[in-house]
């Protein structure tokens, strides 16, 4: 398994999350591709921390399905079908918009800003053609209704089936986000005033829409 350089300036303070963040991201925009495998100690190496979080991650992103880890054997890079793709969508899709129709109206005018803001960094993430920070501003747009629901299950379920939906995302990004802003700002709009149905419609239609079988062929 060849090693990209560590360049980000990961430090050994690294939490586990840190961690699987930068696992899933490495799989997602193919520096580790499908049927690559994936040596814990050498990913260890990497990162510059100990075995054990990268255990952890490499098991969670087996949950998630976007490796192979066999038991005393070796983890692998899973190829995502299109019908793993759909199917972790439309839960996702499902699980923001009850999120959405949860929190509209009930959002704090920080929380609003903080969705703002977010989607200002989209913006200007995109404008560089920064398609990992424009996933990372994305993650932070969303996760605000999602926390303020309170709703631990609901944000499991995102957390284990978002790893997947993540390859279309970066499509999305990788060729037009323009869609994303706008719907993000038609969002927080009727999150601020509301609109509950109106808000559960639109959070289901801003992750509905990613191409699922695209991220899946490519």
């Amino acid at each position: 398994m060849p090693i990209p350089p560590n360049t980000a300036g990961v430090s050994r303070s690294l939490l586990r999350d840190d961690v699987y963040r930068r696992l899933r991201d490495a799989i997602v925009d193919g520096t580790f591709a499908p049927g690559e495998q994936l040596r814990d100690g050498e990913l260890a190496d990497w990162l510059d921390v100990s075995r054990t979080p990268v255990r952890e991650a490499l098991l969670r992103l087996a949950n998630s399905g976007l490796v192979v880890a066999l038991p005393g054997r070796s983890t692998t890079v899973t190829a995502i079908d299109a019908k793993a793709v759909r199917d972790a969508r439309d839960v996702i899709a499902a699980m923001h918009s009850l999120a959405a129709q949860q929190v509209a109206g009930r959002l704090s005018d920080e929380d609003l800003e903080r969705m703002r803001e977010a989607n200002r960094r989209l913006t200007e993430a995109l404008n560089a053609g920064d398609v990992q920070a424009a996933l990372d501003a994305d993650d932070d747009l969303h996760d605000v209704p999602v926390a303020a629901t309170g709703n631990a299950a609901l944000a499991s379920v995102i957390d284990h089936f978002g790893p997947v939906v993540r390859r279309a995302e970066r499509i999305r990004f990788d060729r037009d986000g323009a869609t994303s802003e706008k719907l993000h700002e038609q969002l927080i709009e009727v999150l601020a005033t509301g609109n509950t149905e109106q808000a559960a419609a639109i959070a289901f239609d801003i992750w509905f829409s990613l191409p699922a079988e695209e991220s899946a062929d490519s």
